[in-house]
């Protein structure tokens, strides 16, 4: 989970993409935020919307984060001391890395261009997004309704 990123939100790189295809000349650029986050750190802010504070204790793939605390209402089926973050390492890639970062300097440069939506500010739409989708489930099963639910 110490991997490092450099975590980005489609808009601004569909926006940046545009602004690309808007020149005379072809020239190829960096699509990237320029700046690095963990993935650890990612879903502590993930976490973090929930109401839910999190410790990480471990290394490596026996790495797991426990919950410490929850505040509001968002994460009823949530336990202090529970785990509820384990890597899985079917999902390392075969050449993984643990650095990716790209330089956008070119971009802000040539096109004027840099992100407008920061990791908290994308990682809010994608919890918000979830949280709803999950409380609908919540609403039709207490109802009687058979729900999917993908665990991916």
């Amino acid at each position: 989970m110490g991997a490092l990123r450099d975590w980005g939100h489609a808009k601004d790189y569909v926006r940046m993409q545009w602004m690309m295809l808007q020149q005379d000349q072809p020239q190829d650029y960096v699509i990237a935020t320029g700046l690095q986050y963990s993935v650890r750190e990612f879903i502590r802010r993930a976490a973090a919307r929930l109401g839910i504070a999190l410790n990480f204790e471990g290394t490596g793939v026996e790495e797991v984060g426990r919950v410490a605390a929850i505040t509001g209402t968002n994460a009823p089926g949530v336990q202090v001391g529970k785990a509820i973050v384990r890597v899985d390492p079917r999902y390392f890639r075969p050449t993984e890395v643990e650095t990716l970062l790209g330089d956008p300097s070119k971009a802000k440069e040539n096109l004027g261009w840099i992100p407008e939506i920061t990791l908290d500010d994308m990682i809010a739409e994608m919890v918000d997004h979830d949280l709803s989708a999950a409380k609908q489930s919540a609403l039709l099963k207490a109802h009687g309704y058979a729900v999917p639910v993908s665990r991916e």
